[in-house]
C-alpha cells in the first residue's frame, strides 16, 4: 500500500496479477497506473477457414502454456464452418486434456468421451487459466464481433480466414491491444514482437499499450540548443 501511496517518490505502478490485484491497484494508488488486464482472448473462426491451420493455432493457443495472459479462453466458429471445423478442433482438445464448456451446437459435435459442459454467461467472461476453453457457434462475423466486445478484456483476439474483407474488419472493429490474423494468441509477447524484455501487455491506451518493453517505459525530455535564439 505505500508503494502506491508514493506519489513523487514512484513514477508508475504496473500491476501483476489476478483481477482482484490489478483492481485494487487501480483503485487506491495515487501513483499512475498502467494496467495490465487479465487475458480473455478469443478465436473466432470464420466460413471457409483452413480447418488444419486453424486447429494448430487453437491448440498453441490453448494448450502451449495455460497459465499464461495470452492463452486462449474462448472459441467462435461461424455455423457454416461449425461441422467442418469441429469435430477434428474437439477431439485435438480433448486429446489434450482441455474441458469443454460449450453451448448446445458446439456439444452435438464433441467427440465420445470428451469432457463437455453447458456453457454459462459467466464462462464468456472467464479467463481460466487452465486445460479449460468456452465453445460458442456464432451465425456471422457481426454475431461474433458482438460476443468479443461483450465479454473481451482488450488483451489479444484471433481470426483465423481466407477472406481479406472479414480479416480487415476484425483487426479494425474491435478495440483489443493485439489483433492476429491466422496466427496463435501467444504472438502477444514482447520478445515475439522484436521488443526484448517485457514488464507486462498493457490493455489501457496511454501511457503504453500492448506488450511494453524498456522502451514504452521512457518519456521524452526535449532539449533545444539555441544562440540567442527567439520565437517570432
Amino acid at each position: 500500500m505505500a508503494l502506491m501511496r508514493a506519489r513523487g517518490l514512484v513514477d508508475v505502478v504496473v500491476p501483476r496479477g489476478g483481477a482482484d490485484l490489478i483492481a485494487t491497484v487501480v483503485r487506491e494508488s495515487t501513483v499512475p497506473v498502467i494496467e495490465t488486464g487479465v487475458g480473455n482472448c478469443h478465436l473466432y473462426v470464420d466460413e471457409g477457414a483452413d480447418v488444419a491451420q486453424a486447429v494448430a493455432i487453437l491448440l498453441n493457443g490453448k494448450t502451449q502454456r495455460v497459465g499464461v495472459c495470452n492463452a486462449l479462453e474462448t472459441l467462435l466458429v461461424h455455423r457454416s464452418a461449425a461441422e467442418q471445423f469441429l469435430p477434428a478442433a474437439l477431439a485435438a482438445l480433448t486429446e489434450a486434456g482441455v474441458r469443454l464448456h460449450a453451448d448446445d451446437d458446439a456439444a452435438a459435435l464433441a467427440p465420445e468421451g470428451a469432457d463437455v459442459v453447458a456453457a454459462t454467461d459467466e464462462d464468456w467472461a472467464t479467463e481460466y487459466l487452465s486445460l479449460d476453453i468456452a465453445v460458442r457457434v456464432v451465425d456471422d462475423l457481426d454475431t461474433a464481433l458482438d460476443h468479443i466486445r461483450t465479454y473481451s478484456s482488450g488483451h489479444t483476439e484471433v481470426i483465423c480466414t481466407r477472406d481479406v474483407t472479414a480479416a480487415h474488419r476484425f483487426s479494425t472493429e474491435l478495440d483489443s491491444a493485439a489483433v492476429m490474423v491466422n496466427a496463435s494468441s501467444r504472438f502477444t509477447d514482447g520478445g515475439e514482437l522484436g521488443l526484448g524484455a517485457e514488464l507486462g501487455i498493457s490493455t489501457q491506451k496511454l501511457h503504453a499499450r500492448g506488450p511494453m518493453g524498456l522502451a514504452e517505459l521512457t518519456t521524452t525530455t526535449w532539449i533545444v540548443q539555441g544562440d540567442g535564439h527567439v520565437r517570432p
